[in-house]
Formats: structure tokens, C-alpha cells, sequence
């Protein structure tokens, strides 16, 4: 009984915290200002990707350096849209100096915004289930896995610079500012878009964590530990490793729209093989299959780059270069990892205190 007591004074202690880094999001714009609020958001987009990521490599063992690609096709859906409204049903700038007379079938799609963001949903899915079902099914795995997604990259980033008449080439797509007529670059619209990410990202957290402490979680987790027991159990892991990387370029694709609208502008860049990288730095230095660590690394180092950058214009890259090396050699499971020994030391040592014996001790640990 006293066992289930303190686990669950464990879980209320998680709540609690959950709540509090609720009400901070929810109280941002109180204190911050425009500048800050809009670079905040821009990070809340990014932990959005990250956790996407963290369910593929920290609960199914599969490490993907492409997903800045599914970030990005994300981002060109909306930045398509929101080109068009700009245009005034006029064909874009770019495609007119590129001696475009007529606008190309499939930028009609994105005339909508409700079918943009379907798409901007549905093109990373599509691309990450075309490239599951033949890697997964084939049993391709670990490191041939990974080059293959670096692959992707570099395939994609070359079709959309060299189709400068369709995709703006290397300058990308920008020159809007409304939507739904509203000026992007309001303060209100500012706020709202802030929300709205901050929403989506706790939507995105909540459906991450229902699907891990399921059935389909428990499962992710035998394939990451022990692919060829969950074959012999009479499980497809084709299947499960197929759908979490279709979940989780889905999430990418999202985060890559809600970054279009905080920061105006997609470019090729943005997809690239450094960008897909970064999100794979942000899960392992806050906390690999911790979920709220990826979006909590997410936030620390997008902050810590804005504040060195800032502070140290001509050596901030030295300072994220040597953050980088002390986390991933020091602090191997991230930073939630290190709160979450800290926090469980602090309590053996209380107990210890208070005379407890060594077998409740050990009882107490293993909850």
C-alpha cells in the first residue's frame, strides 16, 4: 500500500509540473515581448518536430536524419497558400521572371487553407510511408536506415532548388504577410498564432504520451529492444515501425507550417541535412524517450543559440559546439535524465534519514 502511495505522489508530482510549465506557456505573452513572443513560438514549432522525432528514435530505436525534409514540405505547403492569397490570383513574382504564363496544376491544390493543411499533413506522411514500406518491409535497419533518410535530403533539396519556376529555387518562398486577411505582423495575430502552437503542441505531447503508455507503446519498445522476439511473438514490426514513422512525419509537417506563419518565409535550407541534425541534437540532449524532454531540448537550445548569438556574435557557434560535446558526453540521458536521478537520490536520501529500511528502499526505487 505504501509503495502505491508514493507512486502515486510520484505521478502527482509529474502533473504538478506539467501544469506549472502549462501555466508559463499560457502567461508568456504577459511578460514577454513581441520579438521574444515570436521567437518562443518559433521554438514551440521546433519541440513539435521533436517530439515526433523522439517517438521514432527514443521509443522505436530508429534514427532518422531526414526529417528536416518533412519539416519543410510541411512548411512549403502553407508558404504555397499563403503566396496565392498574397498574389491576388496573380501568378507569383518568381514564377513571372521565370517565364511562367500560367500557374502550375498543382499550386491550384493549395488555393484553400483548409486543404493546404490537410496536404501539408498528408505529403510528409505520404513520402515517410513510401519510404517505410520499402525499408522496413526489406529489413533495412540502423545505419543504412540513417543513410538512406540523408539521402532524401539531399535528393529533396536538389529538386526544389533546381525547380526555380515551381519552388522559388534557392530564395524559397516569402514576400506574404496575411491570413484570413489579417496582417501576420500584428501583435494580436501574433498572440493568437502563439496559442495556437502552444495548443498544438500540448496536443501533440498528450497524444504522443497516450500512445506510448498503450499497447501500440509497449510494442515500439520490444521492437527497439528486441526486434526478432516481437517477430516470434507474432507481431509485424514492419507495420508499427512503418506507422510511428508516418505519425512522426506528420507531426514534422505540422510544426514546419506553424514555423511558416511565425517567421514568413521557407527556403530549401530549411530542409536540409544541418536542420535535420539539429533535431536529432534536441532529443538527445533533452532526454531520449522522455517525450517532454525533446520538446524541452527543443526550447533550451534554440534559447541558448538566440542568447549566445545575441551576446557573442563572433564565437557563439564555439559556445553551442562545447554545450553540445558536454551534454552528449556527460549527460548521456539528456537533461530530463539528470532532474530525474537527482530528484530520485534527494528522496533515498530522505528516507534514509528518516530510518527506512534497506528492502522498502529498494522497493521504493524500483517504482
Amino acid at each position: 500500500m505504501k509503495v502505491l502511495q508514493r507512486a502515486s505522489a510520484s505521478r502527482y508530482g509529474l502533473a504538478t509540473a506539467y501544469l506549472l510549465a502549462a501555466a508559463l506557456l499560457a502567461a508568456a505573452p504577459l511578460f514577454t515581448s513581441d520579438f521574444r513572443l515570436n521567437l518562443l513560438a518559433k521554438f514551440l514549432a521546433f519541440a513539435i518536430a521533436a517530439v515526433g522525432l523522439d517517438l521514432l528514435w527514443g521509443y522505436t530505436g530508429i534514427l532518422s536524419l531526414g526529417h528536416g525534409v518533412f519539416f519543410g514540405l510541411g512548411g512549403y505547403a502553407m508558404a504555397m497558400h499563403l503566396k496565392l492569397q498574397a498574389s491576388g490570383g496573380k501568378l507569383p513574382d518568381f514564377m513571372e521572371w521565370s517565364g511562367l504564363s500560367k500557374l502550375p496544376w498543382f499550386w491550384t491544390l493549395f488555393q484553400s487553407f483548409g486543404m493546404s493543411v490537410i496536404l501539408g499533413i498528408a505529403i510528409p506522411s505520404l513520402v515517410a510511408l513510401f519510404l517505410g514500406y520499402f525499408t522496413f518491409r526489406n529489413r533495412i535497419r540502423g545505419v543504412y536506415f540513417t543513410i538512406l533518410t540523408q539521402a532524401l535530403v539531399v535528393i529533396s533539396v536538389t529538386l526544389i532548388t533546381g525547380q526555380q519556376a515551381f519552388t522559388g529555387g534557392t530564395n524559397g518562398i516569402t514576400g506574404y504577410g496575411e491570413l484570413f486577411g489579417y496582417s501576420l505582423a500584428a501583435p494580436e495575430m501574433k498572440i493568437a498564432l502563439y496559442y495556437v502552437t502552444a495548443a498544438v503542441l500540448v496536443v501533440v505531447l498528450l497524444l504522443s504520451r497516450f500512445l506510448v503508455k498503450s499497447r501500440f507503446g509497449k510494442v515500439l519498445r520490444a521492437v527497439r529492444d528486441g526486434e526478432n522476439r516481437v517477430r516470434f511473438l507474432g507481431y509485424n514490426p514492419a507495420k508499427f515501425q512503418m506507422a510511428v514513422f508516418v505519425l512522426s512525419a506528420a507531426f514534422s509537417g505540422i510544426a514546419g507550417m506553424l514555423f511558416v506563419l511565425h517567421v514568413g518565409i521557407i527556403s530549401p535550407s530549411m530542409m536540409g541535412i544541418v536542420p535535420s541534425i539539429e533535431m536529432v541534437l534536441w532529443v538527445a540532449i533533452g532526454g531520449r524517450g522522455t517525450l517532454i524532454g525533446a520538446a524541452l531540448g527543443a526550447l533550451l537550445m534554440n534559447g541558448a543559440k538566440s542568447v549566445f548569438s545575441e551576446t557573442y556574435p563572433e564565437i557563439w557557434l564555439f559556445f553551442m559546439g562545447a554545450l553540445f560535446i558536454v551534454t552528449t558526453v556527460f549527460l548521456p540521458r539528456g537533461i530530463v535524465g539528470l532532474v530525474a536521478d537527482g530528484w530520485h537520490r534527494l528522496r533515498l536520501l530522505g528516507r534514509r534519514r528518516k530510518g527506512v529500511p534497506e528492502h522498502e528502499r529498494s522497493r521504493y526505487s524500483a517504482v
